[in-house]
């Protein structure tokens, strides 16, 4: 078996939900401390920044970000929409998107949980089963801007 080092050698920022989180730190997580040892243990085996979803029916929906020895937790509220297929895609998306136009890790991180959250508030619904979000329903307004509060033009 590969180090874990060796798998994320690329990457800033990685994002597992509980059950990922806890394969790759080999602890049990069933609580916000354990979600902090958890991403600790991550951080130090993968040496970059760890973002680790809540939800799971461990904390609502809280978020921890632990980056530079700092924890960051980023608090959320469930919202009890069926149509959450690619929820995790979409908030890391949203992330590389804020980081590519200049903002901070910690800002990035709030920004896409709000973004992921009005998209799940939304309440797009198509087809059967679990469907998507609707990913348009910011196209205009706070999402569209970068570091500089300009809005994109297009």
């Amino acid at each position: 078996m590969r180090s874990r080092s060796a798998w994320f050698p690329p990457a800033d920022l990685v994002t597992p939900n509980i059950p990922e989180a806890q394969v790759l730190s080999g602890l049990s997580i069933k609580c916000g401390e354990d979600m902090l040892a958890a991403a600790k243990e991550i951080n130090g085996s993968c040496g970059c920044a760890v973002l680790l979803k809540g939800g799971h029916s461990v904390n609502d929906a809280n978020d921890l970000l632990y980056a530079d020895g700092e924890a960051v937790w980023f608090e959320g509220k469930h919202i009890a929409n069926p149509n959450t297929h690619g929820t995790g895609c979409t908030l890391s998306s949203a992330i590389a998107a804020d980081l590519a136009k200049g903002f901070s890790l910690p800002e990035s991180v709030r920004r896409a949980k709000a973004y992921l959250s009005g998209a799940l508030a939304a309440m797009l619904d198509l087809g059967r089963g679990s469907g998507p979000m609707n990913h348009a329903f910011g196209l205009r307004g706070e999402f569209a801007e970068d570091c500089r509060g300009i809005i994109s033009e297009t």
